[in-house]
């Protein structure tokens, strides 16, 4: 039965552990020595990892694969990819491989702007607070240079600070809406650290300003914060080709796979129900290059949604047409993503997966990964409109399958090889293996 303790998070390793497996595995043996087998036996680098976070009692594995032959502004990258889900990185190197032969992604950052908002509440005239405004605007950037001054050197900093009214939502509301360049930093303590400074001046030069009444000098900071939604931090990446050169599939000639795709396309940007999970297979390329990189795939994911409802309905984050014979393929997607602080330096794999991809600046770092996202689509989208999403993605699963039945390596070789003519079904598998064990 489940109890509360107090100072859990005092106690040692060992201890957390102890108490969490006597509180809700005491009927299974083998738990504490799953927990434990998945420490790290390089002691320095397990007390690195505890580290990142609190209460750690044990790691927790992802598999990290590469997708190979992306050839994005001319430049050749293996592309990094931490993520759990079968087919994936098949998906995405398959089609990294179609469009290499194709002259390959074209990427270009088109904005790196990131917000950042101080919320307030604020009784009184509006002429007056937008007349205070404009004095201590000055004064609010002046008193955030101890924490600008090493972004500015390196050529970012704070781009501006609007007030806004925001009283026709909420009776009284109001923002110091601020906006940043934090080059290769993501920036989210950077921006934080500077609102906070702002809601310091605007509550002390209120109380002091001339031309409010005393009640209009009481201004209510209820919380200064980034935003996740960044839609002036937009990168966008795009393939194309002469629809005769959509060749490679045997079972729809190159004009029929061009029309099917494009109405599959449509009908992305025109249903939300479709348009959920084609954004999902989205991102699935995007998330494992973020994770990989040592990003916040929570973070995007949440922008990126937002940006896909940007019309008040959610849509399609990819387009495609034909025009003139010319098929092209393309997604406008906001990125926050840095490549220096936070994990970027700690993570050992993270490191590597930065390393690997060239030590790239943010801006390359967002295009690869918008590359990512939009190969991942093309991939699905190409499957669904000709064999359906099920024959590929079963066989890649099937491995998944026979470890849930614990095949042996022989029993995987002959199954493996059975499957090569047959299709994959969870049922199909289940038949087979009976059928070697009997």
């Amino acid at each position: 039965m489940s109890k509360s303790i107090s100072g859990f998070s005092k106690l040692s390793k060992s201890k957390k552990i102890d108490w969490i497996v006597d509180t809700y595995f005491s009927n299974n043996k083998n738990a504490k020595h799953i927990l434990k087998q998945y420490w790290n036996s390089d002691d320095k680098l397990q007390q690195l990892h505890d580290e990142f976070i609190e209460n750690t009692i044990t790691n927790y594995y992802l598999p990290l694969g590469v997708a190979p032959n992306f050839l994005i502004n001319n430049k050749l990258y293996t592309i990094p990819m931490a993520i759990e889900e079968s087919s994936v990185v098949a998906a995405a190197s398959k089609a990294a491989k179609f469009w290499m032969d194709r002259g390959g992604f074209k990427a270009e950052v088109l904005s790196t702007t990131k917000i950042g908002q101080v919320h307030f509440m604020f009784q009184g005239s509006f002429e007056s607070l937008k007349n205070f405004f404009s004095t201590i605007k000055p004064k609010l950037i002046e008193d955030a240079k101890p924490i600008t001054k090493n972004m500015e050197k390196r050529g970012g900093g704070i781009i501006d600070i609007e007030l806004r009214d925001k009283s026709h939502n909420i009776e009284g509301y109001y923002q110091l809406h601020a906006t940043f360049e934090t080059l290769d930093a993501m920036g989210a303590n950077f921006i934080n650290s500077c609102l906070e400074q702002f809601a310091k001046t605007f509550k002390e030069e209120a109380l002091v300003f001339k031309d409010f009444s005393e009640s209009e000098k009481q201004i209510d900071v209820v919380m200064s914060i980034l935003s996740n939604y960044v839609p002036e931090c937009l990168v966008r990446a795009e393939v194309s080709c002469p629809v005769t050169d959509l060749t490679e599939n045997d079972n729809m000639d190159a004009d029929e796979f061009a029309r099917k795709f494009v109405q599959a396309v449509n009908i992305a940007e025109a249903e939300p129900y479709r348009a959920v999970t084609h954004n999902k297979g989205i991102m699935n390329g995007i998330d494992a290059v973020v994770l990989a990189t040592g990003n916040d795939f929570r973070a995007v994911e949440a922008g990126v949604h937002a940006y896909a409802s940007k019309k008040g309905k959610y849509s399609s984050l990819t387009h495609a047409s034909i025009n003139d014979g010319v098929f092209k393929f393309w997604i406008e997607i906001p990125l926050a993503l840095g490549t220096v602080g936070g994990l970027t330096s700690l993570h050992p794999l993270v490191k590597l997966a930065l390393e690997l991809l060239h030590k790239p600046t943010a801006k390359e770092l967002m295009q690869i990964v918008a590359v990512a996202g939009l190969a991942q689509n093309f991939a699905a989208l190409r499957s669904l409109t000709t064999t359906g999403i099920q024959e590929g993605h079963m066989k890649m699963h099937l491995m998944n399958i026979l470890n849930q039945f614990e095949a042996t390596n022989k029993e995987k070789e002959l199954l493996v090889n059975h499957f090569k003519t047959h299709t994959v079904t969870h049922s199909a598998v289940v038949e087979a293996i009976e059928k070697i064990r009997a």
